[in-house]
Protein backbone atom coordinates (compact mmCIF):
# COMPACT_ATOMS: atom_id res chain seq x y z
CA UNK A 1 0.00 0.00 0.00
CA UNK A 2 1.11 3.45 -1.05
CA UNK A 3 1.87 6.60 1.11
CA UNK A 4 -2.06 7.13 1.50
CA UNK A 5 -2.83 4.06 3.20
CA UNK A 6 -2.69 5.22 6.76
CA UNK A 7 -5.41 8.12 6.30
CA UNK A 8 -7.52 5.94 4.09
CA UNK A 9 -7.51 3.65 6.70
CA UNK A 10 -8.22 6.11 9.41
CA UNK A 11 -10.94 7.55 7.29
CA UNK A 12 -12.95 4.44 6.57
CA UNK A 13 -12.54 3.76 10.19
CA UNK A 14 -13.95 7.19 11.51
CA UNK A 15 -16.16 7.15 8.96
CA UNK A 16 -17.76 3.54 9.54
CA UNK A 17 -17.90 4.74 13.27
CA UNK A 18 -20.18 7.77 12.80
CA UNK A 19 -21.99 6.50 9.88
CA UNK A 20 -23.21 3.78 12.73
CA UNK A 21 -23.20 5.38 15.63
CA UNK A 22 -26.02 8.02 13.73
CA UNK A 23 -27.77 4.84 12.09
CA UNK A 24 -27.63 2.30 14.78
CA UNK A 25 -28.64 4.97 16.98
CA UNK A 26 -31.72 6.27 15.36
CA UNK A 27 -32.54 1.87 15.79
CA UNK A 28 -32.23 1.87 19.20
CA UNK A 29 -34.57 5.45 19.59
CA UNK A 30 -37.21 4.17 17.74
CA UNK A 31 -37.02 0.74 20.31
CA UNK A 32 -37.25 3.06 23.46
CA UNK A 33 -39.39 5.45 22.50
CA UNK A 34 -41.63 3.96 20.09
CA UNK A 35 -44.54 6.27 18.43
CA UNK A 36 -42.55 9.33 19.76
CA UNK A 37 -39.82 8.15 18.06
CA UNK A 38 -38.31 8.94 14.71
CA UNK A 39 -40.19 6.08 12.84
CA UNK A 40 -38.91 3.87 9.38
CA UNK A 41 -38.90 6.91 7.62
CA UNK A 42 -35.93 8.89 10.58
CA UNK A 43 -34.40 5.50 10.71
CA UNK A 44 -34.07 5.76 6.42
CA UNK A 45 -33.67 9.13 6.81
CA UNK A 46 -30.65 9.16 9.46
CA UNK A 47 -28.77 6.38 8.11
CA UNK A 48 -28.89 7.72 4.18
CA UNK A 49 -28.24 11.75 5.20
CA UNK A 50 -25.14 10.26 7.85
CA UNK A 51 -23.71 8.25 4.91
CA UNK A 52 -24.46 10.89 2.26
CA UNK A 53 -22.25 13.22 4.17
CA UNK A 54 -19.52 10.85 4.89
CA UNK A 55 -19.03 9.98 1.48
CA UNK A 56 -19.00 13.52 0.35
CA UNK A 57 -16.78 14.33 3.49
CA UNK A 58 -14.04 11.71 3.23
CA UNK A 59 -14.26 10.11 -0.72
CA UNK A 60 -11.48 12.14 -1.50
CA UNK A 61 -9.53 10.32 1.06
CA UNK A 62 -10.46 6.85 1.05
CA UNK A 63 -13.47 6.27 -1.49
CA UNK A 64 -15.54 6.22 1.29
CA UNK A 65 -16.83 2.69 1.45
CA UNK A 66 -17.32 2.35 5.09
CA UNK A 67 -18.89 -1.33 3.96
CA UNK A 68 -16.89 -3.95 3.52
CA UNK A 69 -19.66 -5.32 0.95
CA UNK A 70 -18.81 -2.20 -1.16
CA UNK A 71 -15.06 -3.07 -1.02
CA UNK A 72 -15.18 -6.25 -1.92
CA UNK A 73 -17.20 -5.11 -5.23
CA UNK A 74 -14.50 -2.39 -5.78
CA UNK A 75 -11.95 -5.31 -5.42
CA UNK A 76 -13.40 -7.55 -7.89
CA UNK A 77 -14.34 -5.07 -10.27
CA UNK A 78 -10.80 -4.51 -10.27
CA UNK A 79 -10.15 -1.58 -8.90
CA UNK A 80 -7.77 -1.73 -5.90
CA UNK A 81 -5.45 -5.13 -4.70
CA UNK A 82 -6.35 -7.39 -2.45
CA UNK A 83 -4.08 -5.88 0.44
CA UNK A 84 -6.06 -2.68 0.38
CA UNK A 85 -9.14 -4.34 0.52
CA UNK A 86 -8.32 -6.53 3.61
CA UNK A 87 -7.44 -3.55 5.37
CA UNK A 88 -10.50 -1.26 4.80
CA UNK A 89 -12.51 -4.13 6.24
CA UNK A 90 -10.71 -4.68 9.21
CA UNK A 91 -10.61 -0.72 9.70
CA UNK A 92 -14.44 -0.81 8.75
CA UNK A 93 -15.16 -3.87 11.22
CA UNK A 94 -12.75 -1.64 13.79
CA UNK A 95 -14.91 1.51 13.67
CA UNK A 96 -17.91 -0.45 13.50
CA UNK A 97 -17.03 -2.64 16.85
CA UNK A 98 -16.40 1.06 18.47
CA UNK A 99 -19.40 2.44 17.25
CA UNK A 100 -21.18 -0.61 18.79
CA UNK A 101 -19.42 0.33 22.10
CA UNK A 102 -20.20 4.20 22.17
CA UNK A 103 -24.08 2.90 21.79
CA UNK A 104 -23.45 0.68 24.72
CA UNK A 105 -22.21 3.72 26.85
CA UNK A 106 -24.96 5.82 25.75
CA UNK A 107 -28.06 3.13 26.03
CA UNK A 108 -26.85 0.66 28.50
CA UNK A 109 -30.66 -0.77 28.69
CA UNK A 110 -30.41 -0.74 24.82
CA UNK A 111 -28.19 -4.05 25.06
CA UNK A 112 -30.76 -6.19 25.83
CA UNK A 113 -34.34 -7.57 24.17
CA UNK A 114 -35.81 -5.05 22.09
CA UNK A 115 -33.44 -3.28 19.78
CA UNK A 116 -29.98 -5.02 20.98
CA UNK A 117 -27.85 -1.67 20.10
CA UNK A 118 -29.70 -1.53 16.38
CA UNK A 119 -28.51 -5.18 15.21
CA UNK A 120 -30.26 -6.21 11.96
CA UNK A 121 -33.06 -8.82 12.98
CA UNK A 122 -35.32 -10.81 10.64
CA UNK A 123 -38.80 -10.16 11.13
CA UNK A 124 -41.44 -13.03 12.72
CA UNK A 125 -42.28 -14.94 9.68
CA UNK A 126 -38.99 -14.35 7.30
CA UNK A 127 -36.78 -17.39 6.60
CA UNK A 128 -33.01 -17.20 6.45
CA UNK A 129 -33.03 -17.79 2.92
CA UNK A 130 -35.34 -14.91 2.22
CA UNK A 131 -33.19 -12.78 4.81
CA UNK A 132 -30.34 -13.65 2.49
CA UNK A 133 -32.24 -12.97 -0.64
CA UNK A 134 -33.71 -9.95 0.48
CA UNK A 135 -30.04 -8.18 1.82
CA UNK A 136 -28.53 -9.80 -1.28
CA UNK A 137 -31.04 -7.37 -3.35
CA UNK A 138 -30.90 -4.11 -1.50
CA UNK A 139 -26.98 -4.38 -1.75
CA UNK A 140 -27.47 -4.75 -5.13
CA UNK A 141 -28.96 -1.55 -5.33
CA UNK A 142 -26.61 0.32 -3.43
CA UNK A 143 -23.19 -0.90 -4.84
CA UNK A 144 -24.80 0.08 -8.06
CA UNK A 145 -25.41 3.43 -7.01
CA UNK A 146 -21.73 3.84 -5.70
CA UNK A 147 -20.64 2.03 -9.17
CA UNK A 148 -22.50 4.43 -11.07
CA UNK A 149 -22.33 7.94 -9.69
CA UNK A 150 -18.85 7.67 -8.02
CA UNK A 151 -16.84 5.26 -9.89
CA UNK A 152 -17.61 5.27 -13.41
CA UNK A 153 -16.07 8.50 -15.30
CA UNK A 154 -18.97 8.77 -17.50
CA UNK A 155 -21.36 9.76 -14.56
CA UNK A 156 -22.23 12.78 -13.35
CA UNK A 157 -20.11 13.30 -9.88
CA UNK A 158 -23.39 13.80 -7.22
CA UNK A 159 -21.17 13.44 -4.03
CA UNK A 160 -22.43 11.01 -1.22
CA UNK A 161 -26.13 11.44 -2.15
CA UNK A 162 -27.49 9.11 -4.63
CA UNK A 163 -25.29 6.83 -2.70
CA UNK A 164 -27.39 7.64 0.62
CA UNK A 165 -30.50 7.74 -1.07
CA UNK A 166 -30.18 4.26 -2.38
CA UNK A 167 -29.18 3.59 1.52
CA UNK A 168 -32.83 5.23 2.54
CA UNK A 169 -34.86 3.92 -0.10
CA UNK A 170 -33.68 0.07 0.45
CA UNK A 171 -34.18 0.97 4.32
CA UNK A 172 -37.85 2.26 3.69
CA UNK A 173 -38.14 -1.20 2.02
CA UNK A 174 -36.15 -4.02 3.85
CA UNK A 175 -35.91 -2.44 6.97
CA UNK A 176 -38.71 -4.07 9.14
CA UNK A 177 -37.95 -7.45 7.38
CA UNK A 178 -34.10 -7.54 7.78
CA UNK A 179 -33.15 -4.38 9.14
CA UNK A 180 -31.55 -3.73 5.82
CA UNK A 181 -28.22 -3.76 6.37
CA UNK A 182 -26.49 -3.98 3.22
CA UNK A 183 -23.17 -4.39 4.60
CA UNK A 184 -21.66 -7.09 6.99
CA UNK A 185 -20.30 -4.21 9.18
CA UNK A 186 -23.47 -2.35 10.07
CA UNK A 187 -24.54 -6.04 11.64
CA UNK A 188 -21.18 -6.90 13.29
CA UNK A 189 -20.76 -3.49 15.43
CA UNK A 190 -24.01 -3.74 17.18
CA UNK A 191 -23.59 -7.45 17.24
CA UNK A 192 -20.99 -7.44 19.35
CA UNK A 193 -21.38 -4.89 21.71
CA UNK A 194 -24.69 -6.64 22.50
CA UNK A 195 -23.81 -9.98 22.24
CA UNK A 196 -26.69 -10.60 19.48
CA UNK A 197 -25.31 -13.10 16.93
CA UNK A 198 -28.55 -14.67 15.74
CA UNK A 199 -28.29 -15.44 12.21
CA UNK A 200 -25.41 -13.77 11.92
CA UNK A 201 -24.56 -15.35 8.62
CA UNK A 202 -27.67 -13.38 6.75
CA UNK A 203 -25.80 -10.06 7.43
CA UNK A 204 -22.39 -11.56 5.75
CA UNK A 205 -23.75 -13.66 3.24
CA UNK A 206 -26.64 -11.74 1.69
CA UNK A 207 -24.44 -8.36 1.39
CA UNK A 208 -21.30 -10.34 -0.44
CA UNK A 209 -23.11 -12.11 -2.34
CA UNK A 210 -25.23 -8.71 -3.66
CA UNK A 211 -22.03 -7.27 -4.03
CA UNK A 212 -20.31 -9.45 -6.26
CA UNK A 213 -23.97 -9.49 -8.30
CA UNK A 214 -23.04 -6.25 -8.74
CA UNK A 215 -19.77 -6.13 -9.83
CA UNK A 216 -20.04 -8.68 -12.47
CA UNK A 217 -22.50 -6.89 -14.08
CA UNK A 218 -20.43 -3.53 -13.87
CA UNK A 219 -17.80 -4.81 -15.12
CA UNK A 220 -18.35 -7.27 -17.80
CA UNK A 221 -21.81 -5.94 -18.80
CA UNK A 222 -21.93 -1.98 -18.33
CA UNK A 223 -17.85 -1.97 -19.31
CA UNK A 224 -16.72 -0.73 -15.86
CA UNK A 225 -13.45 1.16 -16.04
CA UNK A 226 -12.59 3.79 -13.14
CA UNK A 227 -10.85 7.06 -13.79
CA UNK A 228 -7.52 8.39 -12.78
CA UNK A 229 -7.53 10.13 -8.72
CA UNK A 230 -9.30 9.51 -5.74
CA UNK A 231 -12.65 7.62 -5.71
CA UNK A 232 -14.11 4.75 -4.61
CA UNK A 233 -12.75 2.84 -7.30
CA UNK A 234 -8.76 4.22 -6.82
CA UNK A 235 -8.48 5.05 -3.46
CA UNK A 236 -5.04 5.00 -3.90
CA UNK A 237 -5.11 7.43 -6.51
Amino acid sequence: MGPRAYPALVAESVGTFLFFFVGAGSVVLVAQAGDAGPGLVGVALAHGLVLAVLVSALGSVSGGHFNPAVTVAVRLAGGIEWSRAAAYVLAQLVGAVAAGLALRAVFPEAAGAGSNLGTPALADGIEVWQGIAIEAVLTVVLVLAVFGTAIDPRAPRLGGMAIGLAVAADILMGGPLTGAAMNPARWFGPAVAAGAYDNWYVWWVGPLIGAAVAAVIYRYALEFSAEEGISPGTPEG
